[in-house]
């Protein structure tokens, strides 16, 4: 099967078509996972870079990752952090990743106690500087590398708001700042609507996200609803990462909290036949680069209410409450009036 796979893909691999007129073959395999059953797994499995229970070997010690920051292990989830506020963990895979193209499948919760305040997310990364703590997500700023991010607490008001929890990615060469004022993006995969809102807190059951790397396309599925098939988030072509670099997942509180736990990871290798373009052939030396993306751009404010409109306001709200309190004043009075009359004929 993955053989008549592999042949019928190859015919969109060198197809001689402008680009934009049709999609690539790795386009076309990626949306026919679109409503796939989640169990069906592609490729060969990986398990130096795949984490499942029972996790621990000698110890406390986890085979092929390393546990970093607020990050503790229980016997049913790795636990990044802990529904409280300022912390942050990761956990990151200690072998770098060899094959070109592959998929990651990540199974994890999100909740918390807060009610309609949560916060911050967690973040699914391809770096290549592993086990660094950071202000995104609990990753390092300026990486180098993928980051894929669940992002739970919206910060930013301006035109590019979306609707939260909502997952991005974002790829960068170690130049990029994620700016989380603007929920990233500034810098975000595809272009600043690329991305999905995805509910995936404070469910029964362990929700799953998919993300596949294969003939330089970028595809992000999901399954939060316990339905057993993938939803495709985004896809994005053209994305270019080196061969060598590693796994890993982190997550971090502010102000507000929530838990959050990876459930399972499990990576397949993926057989994709490629045109090799000029400065390709060494994939470890491939810098990080995507051909659609948000132009990066300064921080700016939020627009904010001129001084004019700010006071009229509250003179109208000022206005508001005194003609409110007259009202109540002269029905108590009017009523009060009535009730002498009546005690006159009596």
């Amino acid at each position: 099967m993955k053989i008549l796979t592999i042949l019928w893909a190859i015919p969109y691999a060198f197809s001689l078509d402008p680009p934009g007129t049709a999609p690539s073959a790795a386009e076309v395999l990626a949306e026919n996972i679109n409503m796939q059953n989640v169990h069906e797994f592609r490729g060969y499995y990986k398990r130096e870079h795949s984490l499942i229970k029972p996790y621990t070997g000698s110890g406390a010690n986890v085979p092929n990752w390393n546990i970093v920051g607020n990050t503790f292990i229980t016997s049913n989830q790795i636990r990044l952090t802990a529904d409280d506020q300022s912390q942050a963990g990761a956990i990151w895979n200690t072998q770098p990743v060899w094959s070109r193209d592959w998929e990651l499948q990540v199974s994890f919760k999100v909740a918390g106690s807060t009610g309609d305040l949560f916060g911050d997310g967690m973040a699914i990364w391809y770096t290549s500087e592993p086990n660094h703590l950071g202000p995104v997500f609990g990753g390092k700023d300026y990486f180098s590398g993928l980051g894929v991010f669940l992002d739970t607490y919206s910060n930013h008001n301006g035109p590019h708001q979306h609707g939260h929890p909502f997952i991005s990615a974002m790829v960068s060469n170690g130049s990029l700042h994620y700016d989380h004022d603007k929920d990233g993006t500034h810098t975000q995969l595809g272009g600043e609507n690329v991305g999905c809102t995805s509910k995936f807190r404070n469910k029964d059951h362990d929700t799953q996200i998919l993300i596949r790397y294969v003939g330089d396309t970028l595809s992000i599925f999901t399954d939060v609803e316990n339905k057993a098939v993938w939803n495709l988030c985004m896809s994005v072509n053209n994305v270019q990462l080196p061969t060598g670099y590693y796994f890993g997942m982190s997550a971090a509180t502010g102000d507000l909290s929530d838990a959050h736990d990876v459930v399972s990871v499990k990576m397949f290798e993926q057989e994709f036949s490629h045109v090799e373009r000029v400065g390709e052939a060494d994939r470890q030396n491939v810098i990080p680069h995507a051909q659609f993306s948000a132009s990066s751009r300064d921080h700016t404010e939020d627009d904010r209410p001129s001084g004019f409109w700010a006071s009229t306001l509250t003179w109208l709200i000022l206005a508001v409450i005194v003609i409110a309190v007259g009202l109540v004043v002269g029905f108590i009075y009017f009523q009060k009036k009535k009730e002498r009359q009546r005690k006159r004929f009596y």
